[in-house]
């Protein structure tokens, strides 16, 4: 069987590594390099965390993907998973039913009353008087060096086909075909749209107007030496505890230390560029100050602006079957990639034919499925992969 990707992100490149591995050929298209550094999966670095307080699926399937993302490393002769483990602060009760809830999950986990909290992590910032959960089946994926590993292994492997700066314009659902920028028709037996913030320019008006663009600014910087030692024992913080949902991810394996926060995402009409708009630096700026001790605006050494697609009813991500074999994904930022490797094996199922195993992830375990022989992709002139 031929799969044709329309993108070059991780659920593409980890989709089509699922095929050719079942022995199948895939072709990927997209319109810059592959892996491309100005997609939604391309950062230094992704958090991974089970804890998803209340929903014992969601957190039953992050533990899973932990124990995916190990395979393959091993799979990929390469390492990009720091397990430096995880901290969500939350008021005692719900730090406590977090922990209880991932250890019914098979995870580890324990709580960190405030005292213990500022005792260990002076340094990070929590706000004053709050606990948190530590969850030591998570920790930080080194996303760049990901996609790199998968975009090699594809590239020398016998059954795939990569063709980078070829821009997708058009899907043809009935045919299961892909239309390119220079007028070449790429033909398979199942088609994946995977082209992350660009896919509404792919996908017919019904579904492109289920989907909501947002923009996220990140801070890039450098610690001072005398505090390197405590941030490199430093876990991912998915929250201080702050009301504006301030996280950080520690510097690992060379990597800056990242900081963003919820009030720095917001919705937006059109995909711009990666430079970021000064009065949102300044909001993160000001945001970490407050928090941080000791932060100064000369640690910041990049700033960065990625988009990321959500469903408009569940803020999270919509798979659609538009035909024959033929799937669109809309990724979700952080949390698609996180959920990568299960997402990818559910969806080489469906696009080989195979029964997908369920994931615990219901987006993915129930798509949204187009009946009466409507195909919502249309073979436009428009978008991009």
């Amino acid at each position: 069987m031929r799969v044709v990707l329309a993108g070059g992100g991780v659920i593409a490149l980890l989709t089509a590594l699922e095929c050719v591995s079942a022995g199948h050929e895939v072709v990927i298209a997209d319109q810059a390099d592959i892996p491309f550094s100005g997609a939604t999966s391309f950062d230094r670095h992704r958090v991974l965390r089970a804890s998803h307080p209340g929903d014992l699926a969601t957190t039953t399937a992050a533990i899973g993907a932990h124990h995916a993302w190990i395979e393959l490393e091993h799979l990929l002769s390469t390492s990009f998973y720091e397990q430096v483990g995880a901290l969500t602060a939350l008021p005692s009760p719900d730090a406590t039913a977090a922990r209880d809830l991932l250890t019914a999950a098979g995870s580890k986990a324990e709580v960190l009353g405030a005292d213990e909290l500022a005792a260990e992590f002076p340094h990070a910032g929590f706000v004053p008087g709050t606990g948190a959960v530590f969850e030591s089946h998570a920790g930080v994926l080194l996303a760049d060096r990901v996609l790199t590993a998968c975009a090699t292994r594809l590239r020398w492997h016998a059954n795939a086909e990569l063709h980078p700066h070829r821009k997708v314009v058009g899907i043809d659902a009935d045919r299961a075909e892909v239309r390119l920028a220079d007028g070449e028709i790429l033909h398979g037996d199942a088609v994946l749209v995977a082209a992350g913030p660009w896919s509404r320019d792919l996908l017919a008006p019904a579904l492109s107007r289920e989907l909501v663009l947002h923009r996220q600014t990140m801070l890039y910087c450098d610690v001072p030496p005398a505090d390197a030692a405590a941030w490199a024992a430093t876990p991912a913080i998915t929250s201080l505890g702050s009301t504006g949902g301030a996280w950080l991810v520690p510097p690992v394996a060379g990597t800056p230390l990242k900081l963003s926060a919820a009030s720095a995402c917001r919705v937006v009409d059109e995909v711009g560029g990666a430079t970021v708009p000064s009065w949102w630096r300044e909001h993160l700026i000001d945001t970490f100050a407050a928090l941080i001790p000791g932060f100064r605006r000369d640690w910041l050494v990049d700033t960065r602006d990625c988009h990321y697609l959500a469903r408009r009813s569940t803020l999270g991500p919509m798979l659609a079957v538009l035909g024959d074999r033929v799937l669109s994904y809309a990724a979700c930022g952080g949390s698609s990639f996180k959920f990568a490797p299960l997402i990818a094996r559910s969806l080489a199922a469906r696009l080989t034919g195979a029964d997908p195993v369920p994931t615990g992830l219901e987006p993915l375990d129930r798509p949204l499925v187009r009946a009466g022989g409507v195909h919502p992709i249309r073979p436009a002139l428009r978008g991009v992969s």
